[in-house]
């Protein structure tokens, strides 16, 4: 999770990134993210939906193993986070991060 933490700090400071559900599933639709990260603790139709139109175009989820109050604080921010939708990464790796997370799962965790 550090690494992922690490990523989504540096996506916020250096990229450009949106708060909110709601513009999350609104990116998830049209296909205007790199990635959205979701907290663990997202409500669950909020979550399929994002997923569902995420998979549609070809949008990248990953699911942050922190609650809303561990993103928001992550992202030094005073409010709960559900969604974080990174436009642009900046100087961010967290596309790296998905891209090796989707490889370990391909290859059954080795």
């Amino acid at each position: 999770m550090t690494d992922l933490s690490t990523s989504i700090a540096t996506a916020v400071k250096t990229g450009r990134v949106s708060f909110g559900s709601k513009k999350a599933l609104q990116a998830a639709k049209n296909g205007k993210a790199k990635i959205i990260v979701l907290a663990s603790n997202c409500p669950k139709e909020i979550k399929e939906q994002i997923e569902y139109y995420g998979e549609i175009s070809k949008v990248p989820i990953i699911t942050y193993q922190g609650d809303a109050m561990d993103m928001a604080e992550n992202c030094n921010r005073l409010f709960v986070i559900s969604a974080l939708t990174i436009r642009e990464t900046g100087d961010s790796e967290i596309l790296k991060i998905y891209r090796s997370k989707t490889v370990d799962e391909n290859n059954g965790g080795k």
